[in-house]
């Protein structure tokens, strides 16, 4: 590898500063972090267990993958998706994701008896580290989950698919998200998981304290929900 790249010397007569610098080279070159992983593992191999000189590629650099910042939608482009829905059942489930703040494989699997009305409250089961918690229900979402429950009367789950028994699927669930998206115009890389995004910052620039946001959230670091400050 070393002698096909920057160096063109062979692997044997090459220092470990020379494989330093033959890694930083492939970073700087713009390389994928999985290509130089990829890159340090041949090296690794090869003067490990071929040329038996491990120290030769110990505390190589590294190259992180780059951090994707959130895509946040504005509370306006929040009321246009959710009046680009098609129909009330739709405009329900995308209202009751952006208000709880939830992840799409909690949003499908709901149950009535999941909605605490009195609190304001939703009731999420098993959420990440299988913990129950309890997060957030606005107002106006309840009112729209009332008129929703007036005009579907579900039974069990919150939002029933097709099959009798069977919660609506995320795939059904990204769909609605995908039209109403395109309808209302907003971010074209904005997902689904843009309105979980968007719960969480906009509690953060309406002053909410972070750790209370964090155990919304059920995150166990803090420094995951810093990342929307």
């Amino acid at each position: 590898m070393i002698s096909l790249g920057l160096f063109r010397k062979d692997p044997a007569l090459a220092s470990k500063q020379d494989v330093k610098y033959y890694v930083l080279w492939l970073i700087d070159l713009g390389r994928s972090a999985s290509y130089v992983r990829q890159g340090k593992a041949s090296l690794v191999v090869l003067y490990k267990y071929v040329a038996e000189q491990p120290d030769v590629v110990m505390d190589l650099p590294s190259s992180k993958p780059p951090r994707k910042i959130p895509i946040v939608l504005s509370k306006d482009d929040v009321k246009r998706v959710l009046g680009a829905a098609e129909n009330l059942k739709q405009e329900t489930i995308l209202s009751v994701a952006y208000s709880a703040g939830l992840r799409i494989n909690k949003v499908v699997c709901l149950k009535v008896s999941d909605i605490i009305s009195d609190r304001g409250q939703v009731h999420v089961c098993g959420g990440k580290g299988k913990k129950d918690r309890y997060t957030l229900l606005a107002d106006q979402t309840l009112k729209t989950l009332r008129a929703y429950y007036r005009a579907y009367r579900p039974d069990d789950w919150l939002f029933p698919g097709r099959e009798s028994g069977d919660h609506i699927s995320i795939s059904t669930v990204e769909r609605i998200f995908l039209r109403a998206k395109a309808k209302s115009k907003i971010n074209p890389k904005a997902t689904m998981h843009s309105l979980r995004h968007s719960f969480t910052t906009h509690l953060h620039e309406a002053g909410t304290y972070i750790r209370y946001i964090q155990e919304l959230l059920m995150h166990t670091d803090i420094r995951t929900t810093m990342k929307y400050t």
